[in-house]
């Protein structure tokens, strides 16, 4: 039987590096290891959370998950995702262990299911995760308002539970449902396309599509998720209602909107969160022109002015951390002031297209940034957890991620950068004192 703690990092990243190589002996012990884990082998093990006195890591790892079963066992993407929790969970949680992630944080293909329970024609492909299908799109601009509250007992919402519920019972964890913001899902059923003419040209029609599915879909969702898990959390995602995507005013006035709209009066409110808006840079970006010094240096000021005024947007939908993503391009510096100025603790995002082998030029010059941005954020989350006030635990045991997270790794994962981002993380020193 494989020892778990045979594969502490780095010794589990360098096994995947080998299995990722083609190594058919790598591939042979994955396998044993792999036997050992959806087996119950090492449930012990992963009730065990990290320690709330240093910087730690989270990721989303569901993807490499999948990798993982369908190059060993042949288990495609719609029977990883929707016939087993407990392989399911337990596949997550192995995939964490050997990438030597501090934190365990459980997540799917939220964005694929959300729309799938409203009917939505889906794509399943072999290795990969689901999605909408771009060519069919559920509703328009003249059907959106017969779309009816799901039944949450059955199909993607049952499996959702049934993942959730093995995840508390492995960890301890309270349940994080992941769902899709009303902008996003609305992107999803109705199309990006489509969606972002009608921001242009009938803002109006598209704010009340948003709330239809806010009050219609999204809202008894989360209704039936605390119902069924009183202790639980939800998290939203809105990646394509995003400053990077709509722009910082449309992301306001709508996205963020539309969440504070759906949230109105839920006594759960202080328990759901988005922290996936992207593309803070938008609300900062300079033009390039003639003016003098002192127009230049006002238009500097207004450029942090609408920063801050998005920042304040964002934490009134997740006053529970401050999110620095990868996408966001301001320096990490900002996020440290604000969170300390709020209070509130600070997770800095890894980028999928940062660790992604086939997308690395200068693989030298790669590995110096890495560790340089990964040096910078355990350095200002270091600094932010001796300044704010933390629970004891740190919050190693809630389920969103926190302090530097991996945004998405996957089977393309470069697997010696995500070594030289864990690398940093280790080796911070214990916090000075928490307050």
């Amino acid at each position: 039987m494989s020892k778990i703690e045979n594969y502490s990092f780095p010794k589990g990243l360098h096994l995947l590096t080998r299995w990722q190589a083609g190594d058919e002996a790598a591939r042979k012990e994955m396998t044993a290891f792999f036997d050992d884990a959806i087996a119950g082998n090492f449930d012990a093990d992963f009730l065990t959370l990290t320690s709330p006195n240093c910087v730690h890591s989270t990721a989303s790892v569901h993807m490499l998950g999948l990798s993982v079963l369908h190059d060993l066992y042949g288990i495609e993407s719609w029977a990883y995702y929707n016939t087993d929790p407990y392989r399911y969970v337990r596949t997550n949680l192995a995939v964490s262990r050997l990438l030597g992630i501090h934190k365990f944080y459980m997540t799917w293909a939220l964005y694929a299911f959300t729309c799938e329970p409203l009917g939505q024609q889906m794509m399943y492909p072999d290795r990969f995760p689901p999605g909408a299908d771009p060519d069919a799109f559920l509703i328009n601009k003249n059907n959106w308002q017969d779309l009816k509250t799901p039944d949450f007992t059955t199909g993607i919402p049952k499996t959702i539970d049934g993942i959730l519920s093995a995840t508390q019972e492995l960890t301890g964890v309270p349940p994080l449902l992941q769902i899709s913001a009303p902008y996003s899902l609305a992107a999803d059923i109705y199309g990006q396309e489509p969606l972002l003419a009608d921001v242009v040209s009938d803002p109006n029609t598209v704010n009340a599509l948003l709330d239809h599915l806010g009050d219609e879909v999204l809202g008894p969702w989360m209704d039936h998720h605390f119902e069924t898990f009183p202790d639980g959390w939800v998290e939203l995602s809105d990646a394509s209602g995003s400053p990077f995507f709509i722009g910082p005013e449309n992301c306001m006035q709508m996205s963020i909107r539309s969440i504070r709209h759906m949230l109105r009066d839920k006594p759960y409110a202080d328990r759901v969160f988005d922290n996936n808006f992207r593309g803070d840079f938008v609300a900062g970006a300079k033009k390039k022109d003639r003016r003098s010094r002192r127009e230049v240096q006002t238009a500097e000021d207004t450029s942090q002015e609408k920063l801050l005024e998005l920042t304040d947007a964002k934490v009134s939908v997740n006053p529970v951390f401050i999110m620095r993503l990868e996408a966001d391009k301001v320096n990490v510096s900002f996020y440290e002031q604000e969170a300390i100025k709020r209070n509130l603790p600070l997770t800095c995002g890894i980028g999928s297209p940062q660790i992604d082998r086939n997308s690395i030029e200068d693989i030298d010059a790669t590995r110096i940034s890495i560790r340089e941005d990964a040096r910078s954020f355990v350095e200002s989350i270091k600094r932010v957890c001796e300044s704010v006030d933390l629970p004891q635990d740190n919050h190693v045991g809630v389920p969103w991620p926190s302090h530097v997270y991996f945004e998405d790794i996957n089977g393309q994962s470069h697997f010696e950068l995500v070594e030289i981002i864990l690398e940093e993380v280790y080796q911070s020193t214990p916090f000075k004192q928490l307050k």
